[in-house]
């Protein structure tokens, strides 16, 4: 078997990276950056803000220099602005904020959960205390309870009934939810809708 020649050409020179931050000339720009930074910043001038820097608008060059002066980078946040502006900090830093930032957001945009309990229109007390029951238990989890009587064939004669059995419904669910639409009849079901209350 042939072994490869060993390469006897120039090595490629070594480049020391700093861990804590990305500098300039140090970072190539791939498809994965969200931001634009140091020298792949295509604009002229651009408004620069951040700590310890004095708020304007500089030439590119200029807001470079005061970056690296700094031993920080210059981050392009608002590209369609007029001119971009920039900020002065670590990248790894603006990065951290970033995705505490969007972890704070999907904390707050929790999906609503929507549980559904059937009843018939004549649903006898054993029945009705089992569902009871389980509706407390969906709203201490936060979740919205959507409870529907249906009407089968001649039972739509019963709507009445029905529409009793839910504000009763309701009435024992008082301390754990409150009312988001009361008894509303769509076609064969009267549905109410019950969301949970915040403690």
């Amino acid at each position: 078997m042939n072994k490869k020649p060993a390469w006897t050409g120039p090595k490629r020179p070594f480049i020391k990276k700093n861990n804590s931050s990305f500098h300039r000339g140090e970072r190539d720009n791939t498809k994965n950056d969200l931001h634009a930074i140091n020298e792949h910043i295509r604009a002229k001038e651009v408004r620069v803000v951040g700590d310890n820097v004095e708020p304007g608008i500089y030439p590119i060059a200029e807001a470079m220099r005061i970056a690296d002066d700094l031993g920080l980078d210059l981050i392009e946040i608002s590209p369609n602005a007029v001119p971009p502006v920039c900020k002065i900090l670590d990248y790894q830093k603006f990065l951290y904020q970033q995705r505490k930032k969007l972890k704070e957001q999907k904390a707050k945009s929790t999906k609503v959960v929507i549980k559904e309990i059937r009843f018939g229109p004549q649903t006898d007390d054993h029945d009705y205390d089992f569902k009871l029951k389980h509706a407390i238990e969906f709203l201490k989890e936060g979740d919205k309870v959507k409870a529907f009587v249906y009407f089968k064939g001649r039972s739509i004669l019963f709507k009445e009934q029905g529409e009793v059995l839910l504000l009763r419904f309701a009435n024992d669910l008082e301390e754990f939810g409150k009312v988001e639409q009361m008894p509303l009849l769509e076609g064969k079901r009267m549905i109410i809708m019950l969301t949970p209350k915040k403690s």
